[in-house]
């Protein structure tokens, strides 16, 4: 790579695309990489500001900043993802299905320590549609070492095992049963208002619900409805009310007493505290599988987000919920119950 005047330019080739910004019309390249310049090209270079440029003139161990760019999409790169071209040192990830996103924080780190390069993603954990942006890699000089190239992509699949720095999990089809509890709507005292809510956000993930029942403030009935779904094919068991600490609230109780290892009982986020979660290992005819349950406050009924928002993708997505993680949630796990609510494009369950 070499600079020369634009005036000089005639027949040099580009090693960089052009771009040229027309304010609210327009962003884009008139020149690309690898385009031979003409006589008629100097004008309109000119005009774009180009007074000097770089043309192409190979280097022993440097890489073009497109072809160092391809590095760093191979490194982020999971399945159920689209790749943009490389321009001007850029690769843009998107999602080729619906589907939940994982982010390796460590990768990711690596990369971007190493300084002049960088890859910028969405935050991880949280659903995506088919489409949507994932990510972008950007190199920042125009020419890098390809030393400094090898020992990125070296720390980085170290840092991760060898697994790509970003992974879409597609959602499953899921199964689910839904157990609402409490004397006050057993009894007719109350209308049961908890029901639809579950069911509306379970609709948007294609959940099919194929049992639901009532029942006052019994735990061996609880426990016995939870068991009895779960065998009629449940993925997913949903009990809603008795999770406080007043006498009568004994849906915890229930769950633990099926077996289910329980993840956790409380959760760092408002609202959503008094939230359960856990995990019941089901074996039939030589295979096994595992349910998720879980017990949610009177929160999820009436607050717009919850902790069952940031919990039910992953649920949705096969993707195992750890005390770890959900400990992670406090910092960002306060709603602020904005007028117009933006989530997921928010603070809110971003975590640390």
């Amino acid at each position: 790579m070499k600079l020369i005047q634009t005036t000089d330019a005639e027949g040099a080739v580009l090693c960089h695309d052009i771009t040229r910004i027309i304010k609210g019309v327009s962003k884009d390249a008139v020149f690309r990489k690898g385009h031979i310049v003409t006589k008629e090209d100097i004008p309109v270079l000119l005009s774009a500001g180009k007074d000097q440029l770089y043309v192409w003139e190979k280097e022993e161990g440097m890489l073009h900043e497109n072809d160092a760019a391809e590095i760093l999409c191979a490194l982020c790169r999971g399945s159920h993802m689209e790749r943009s071209q490389a321009k001007e040192g850029k690769i843009e990830l998107t999602a080729s299905c619906d589907g939940l996103l994982k982010v390796d924080n460590q990768g990711l780190k690596a990369v971007n320590g190493f300084g002049q390069m960088m890859i910028a993603s969405r935050h991880g954990n949280f659903a995506v549609k088919k489409g949507d942006r994932l990510a972008g890699t950007r190199i920042i000089p125009l020419m890098i070492e390809e030393e400094r190239m090898r020992q990125a992509k070296e720390c980085a699949l170290r840092a991760t095992g060898g697994r790509p720095i970003l992974e879409l999990k597609p959602f499953v089809h899921k199964k689910a049963g839904i157990i609402t509890t409490g004397n006050e709507v057993f009894y007719g005292r109350i209308q049961d208002t908890f029901t639809p809510v579950i069911r509306e956000k379970m609709r948007e993930f294609g959940t099919e619900i194929i049992d639901y029942v009532t029942w006052n403030d019994d735990d061996k009935k609880v426990t016995a409805s939870i068991l009895d779904m779960v065998k009629k094919g449940a993925d997913i068991v949903v009990c809603t009310g008795g999770m406080s600490v007043d006498p009568d609230d004994k849906t915890p109780l229930a769950i633990k007493n099926t077996g289910a290892r329980v993840v956790s009982y409380g959760a760092p986020v408002l609202p959503g505290a008094m939230f359960l979660l856990a995990y019941l290992e089901v074996k039939e005819k030589g295979t096994s599988r595992t349910a998720a349950v879980m017990g949610l406050p009177g929160c999820v009924m009436y607050a717009r987000r919850t902790i069952f928002d940031l919990i039910l993708p992953r649920v949705m997505a096969d993707d195992e919920v750890t005390p770890e993680e959900l400990a992670a949630l406090g910092q960002g796990g306060l709603c602020l119950d904005c007028p117009v609510c933006t989530f997921p494009n928010c603070g809110f369950g971003k975590g640390v």
